[in-house]
């Protein structure tokens, strides 16, 4: 039997009996949604590219 950690609270679980994949409840999975949600989890940006897309979506109109 293969095992995998949830993401959320690092049980180990099988993950051919869950329905909540990579989770392993729909509760971790619910944690992990509202942590996006409320801005804990972030995917970190370059403020340099960020500033120069901005830009070039503005010429473009």
């Amino acid at each position: 039997m293969k095992k995998a950690l949830c993401p959320t609270c690092n049980r180990a679980f099988d993950p051919e009996k869950s329905q909540s994949m990579p989770f392993c409840s729909l509760r971790c999975r619910e944690v992990d949604l509202g942590r996006w949600l409320d801005e804990t989890n972030a995917i970190p940006a370059d403020p340099e590219t960020a500033a120069e897309e901005e830009q070039s979506g503005q010429e473009e109109r």
